[in-house]
């Protein structure tokens, strides 16, 4: 089994900055991708940004040239997102998304528990 620990929500001013962890662990050989994604209340959950085993990122529009994914090179279990010049529309709950390959071979696709971020004007 795979759990994901999301850490690094709060409650910022708009303009500043956040950094959100995910932190994978349990049954994992390899991880081909990592997500973070957002919701609001009554909404959709939205992408907002991926990185890909290779390193290979994409981002949502909304945030492109804000938001920077990217996996701690001393822990490969654990993905960053750095935001920047947050603004209150990036009020959310944000999801962190692991798929892999177990020690098995068998593929996971795993949710963290989300965690709050909240962007005051």
């Amino acid at each position: 089994q795979v759990r994901l620990v999301e850490s690094g929500g709060g409650l910022v001013q708009a303009g500043g900055s956040l950094q959100l962890s995910c932190a994978a662990s349990g049954a994992i050989s390899n991880i081909n991708g990592v997500g973070w994604y957002r919701q609001t209340p009554g909404k959709q959950r939205e992408l907002v940004a991926t990185i890909a085993s290779g390193g290979g990122t994409n981002y949502a529009d909304s945030v492109k040239g804000r938001f920077a994914i990217s996996r701690d090179s001393a822990k490969n279990t654990v993905t960053l997102l750095q935001m920047n010049s947050l603004k209150p529309e990036d009020t959310a709950v944000y999801y962190c998304n692991v798929n892999g390959r177990n020690p098995l071979g068998l593929k996971f696709d795993s949710w963290g528990q989300g965690t709050q971020v909240i962007v005051a004007s």
